[in-house]
């Protein structure tokens, strides 16, 4: 990831800043980090410090400690945050190893999790026709699910022209 700052060096401080109980989060590198200075950050701390604070508060604040099993692929053994270095997997499999960190970042980058691609134009004739049923069957699905039935009559029957145009039935 980026730095949301310059845009050019890898973020390595996160912060996430809570006023008015609006929620903002910033990925800076060190050096956007320690220029910005607005925050007061704590260079001069330890892990132990750390460690010691979160468990004399324990009792007061329930931690769920899943920062220890660092998510891995297991075909190829990269890890997650290994893959945030790079910005590269090392298999095909990572997609689905990773898949519950990455659809969120998917929708918000493409707007949707599934890729739809284009078709071309010269061979892309019967792909046009069943991606038009799939979705026609899709939105049928949804007009009988909301009760909206001469709507769903009207993609019935779509579909079924779409068909027999594709077995050479009827001419356009």
């Amino acid at each position: 990831m980026l730095c949301d700052e310059c845009g050019k060096r890898v973020a390595t401080v996160h912060i996430t800043k809570i006023e008015n109980g609006i929620k903002t989060d910033f990925h800076l590198c060190d050096k956007c980090a320690m220029a910005k200075n607005s925050f007061s950050i704590n260079t001069s701390f330890s892990i132990n410090d750390l460690l010691t604070g979160i468990l004399n508060n324990a009792e007061f604040f329930p931690l769920k400690v899943g920062f220890l099993d660092e998510l891995k692929c297991p075909v190829c053994g990269l890890s997650y945050n290994r893959f945030r270095e790079t910005g590269r997997f090392g298999c095909s499999n990572c997609y689905k190893a990773f898949s519950d960190k990455l659809n969120p970042l998917f929708r918000r980058l493409h707007g949707n999790i599934s890729h739809s691609g284009k078709i071309p134009a010269r061979a892309g004739g019967n792909i046009k026709k069943i991606k038009e049923v799939e979705r026609l069957k899709t939105a049928l699905s949804i007009a009988v699910k909301n009760e909206e039935y001469e709507k769903a009559a009207e993609l019935r029957d779509k579909i079924k022209k779409l068909d027999r145009i594709s077995k050479g039935e009827e001419i356009l």
